[in-house]
């Protein structure tokens, strides 16, 4: 009878560590997300959605934010020329759009919008690429896990973008957003 308890506590226990990996790694996979889009997606088309770049400009976001998204910006440039690829300039505008799209993933994580239209919406004449990740307290480990994923390293890499925005949006508890725009 004791040998019965002690292989039913057992199997419990393993059931019940394996269920937590699998959530762990569930949340790492849906925890950051890469888009491009193609010369002729969204061709002969320009989206600006300038209220939507005003509602961000006026938030408020903190100096660490602000601070590890800068830092992540010298990071990604650092794994370029780590590979003979030429730096990316910073990009107000891009970082404008990445701040709308930082806050508009807190609420649903997705390439897609709110409004349900595409990613590269929030401003169609500079935003070609796009990384997303959540969760992330530091321009190290978002970098890392970027760089480690072979669709966002691929936007990373990408010798063809010239321009970056990065930005952070910190919610109220405490959570980051990211949002790494790629322009031509």
């Amino acid at each position: 009878m004791k040998i019965r308890k002690y292989v039913a506590a057992l199997m419990i226990a393993v059931m019940t560590l394996s269920c937590a990996a699998c959530g762990a790694k569930a949340d790492a996979v849906i925890g950051d997300q890469a888009a491009t889009r193609g010369a002729d997606e969204g061709a002969g088309e320009i989206y600006i959605d300038d209220e939507a770049i005003a509602l961000a400009g006026s938030a408020a976001s903190s100096a660490a934010a602000s601070s590890a998204a800068r830092a992540a910006f010298d990071l990604v440039n650092q794994q370029r020329a780590s590979a003979g690829l030429g730096t990316l300039t910073w990009s107000d505008g891009l970082a404008s759009a990445a701040l709308v799209r930082a806050q508009e993933i807190v609420g649903t994580f997705s390439h897609t919008r709110p409004d349900g239209s595409a990613w590269y919406t929030v401003n169609s004449s500079i935003m070609y690429g796009e990384n997303l990740a959540k969760l992330y307290n530091s321009a190290d480990g978002v970098v890392a896990a970027w760089m480690a994923s072979p669709t966002h390293a691929a936007n990373i890499m990408d010798g063809g973008f010239k321009t970056m925005g990065i930005s952070v949006y910190q919610t109220e508890d405490g959570s980051w957003y990211w949002a790494q725009e790629f322009g031509y």
